[in-house]
This record gives C-alpha cells, sequence and structure tokens, in this order.
C-alpha cells in the first residue's frame, strides 16, 4: 500500500476519538512503520523484509521501530482500533446483552477499519495464512485482548475481574472472529467480511451446535 502523509483518525461506533498532539504525533509514526512495513513486503516478501529496511523505509531509527512495535509481527497484525475496542464495550448499554453488545463492538470496528484501511486489512489477511509466525502472533495478541474485554464485561456484571466464565465466553467470541478471518483469507477474501462475523456469532447465540 502506497504511503501517503495523511493519518486516518480512528473512530469506533461510541468512541469519537479526541487524541491531544503528542498522541497525534505517536499515532503519525505508528501508521508510518505499518506503511512502509505493508509496502515492503507487497514488493520483496515477509521474511525478507527486516526491521531495518522498515525503519529506513519509515524514515527513522530501528530503536523507534521496536519502541512502538516489540516484534515485527505486531506491526502486521495491531492497529489502531485495538487500543479503542475496551473503550467501546465499556460505552455500551449496561442492560445489553454481552454478546449483543461484543457483536456491535467487533463488526462496527471491523466495519470501520475496512472503510478506511481495507487493502492493509486484505494483506493482513493473506499473511495470516501463509506466515506460520504470525498465527501464533495472533493467538498471543488475541489472549490479551480477551483478558481486556473479559475484564470489562465482569466489572459491568458485578463478577470478579478473572471469572472463569467471562473468560470463557470471551475467548469462544474471539474465536469465531480469528475463524472466520483466517477463512476469509483462505478463500481469496472473497464475501463481505463484516456479514460473515455476524452469522459466525449467530452460532454461539444459543450455544454451538451443528
Amino acid at each position: 500500500m502506497a504511503a501517503t502523509s495523511r493519518t486516518p483518525s480512528v473512530s469506533v461506533p461510541g468512541i469519537p476519538p479526541q487524541p491531544g498532539l503528542r498522541e497525534r504525533k505517536k499515532l503519525r509514526t505508528r501508521t508510518e512503520i505499518r506503511r512502509a512495513t505493508y509496502r515492503l513486503i507487497a514488493e520483496q516478501g515477509y521474511d525478507a523484509t527486516t526491521v531495518e529496511q522498515i525503519a529506513e523505509a519509515a524514515e527513522v531509527s530501528p530503536s523507534t521501530v521496536f519502541r512502538y512495535f516489540p516484534a515485527k509481527e505486531d506491526i502486521v497484525l495491531s492497529d489502531e482500533y485495538d487500543r479503542a475496542l475496551a473503550a467501546a464495550l465499556r460505552a455500551r448499554p449496561a442492560g445489553e446483552p454481552p454478546l449483543e453488545s461484543l457483536r456491535q463492538v467487533l463488526t462496527g470496528t471491523l466495519a470501520a477499519f475496512l472503510a478506511t484501511g481495507e487493502q492493509e486489512l486484505r494483506q493482513r489477511a493473506r499473511l495470516m495464512v501463509e506466515v506460520p509466525a504470525l498465527r501464533v502472533r495472533m493467538a498471543q495478541s488475541m489472549a490479551d485482548t480477551a483478558k481486556e474485554l473479559a475484564g470489562v464485561l465482569a466489572a459491568r456484571g458485578g463478577r470478579a475481574p478473572d471469572d472463569l466464565a467471562v473468560r470463557v465466553f470471551v475467548a469462544a467470541v474471539l474465536g469465531a472472529v480469528r475463524e472466520v478471518t483466517l477463512y476469509w483469507g483462505e478463500h481469496g477474501q472473497q464475501g463481505d467480511l463484516v456479514a460473515m462475523v455476524g452469522q459466525a456469532l449467530d452460532t454461539l447465540e444459543g450455544g454451538p451446535a451443528l
């Protein structure tokens, strides 16, 4: 994806973005690093792309790359929407069923990502299928996200922060999203990804069944 000088604003339904100057600068740096990474990967492949090359293309130092992204896999897998998920979930109505809250947050965030970074999302899905290291790192990343979202739902329901039932519930929901994304990537990114995620979550409505 070609680099541009414009940094897209992050908008998740229910959470209007209001970053300060310092945060906007950080966001701009993160975005340029990610754009440079995707551009280099498109040109020469994932394995051949080094952090040093990414730093040079983004006009930052390798240490700056690592300050924003602990590993090369994180550059591909993370985005600015990740950090807004918990806040968006907290903004959902207190009496709303947990599955519906997660559905609205996840599909809304995904739709927003597709509207501003569809090519990046398509390239990410393809790489997730092709690069085993990315799938391993994605599992770790989703575990962190699940813990944060489970904490929000536990607090809303007056449960302990590490309530097992809540953790299992959130893990099941995120697992469904993960499998849909992999399926979409394996099948050439054909179909409406948002609708597919919604259909997958439908299977959890009354408990998994075949």
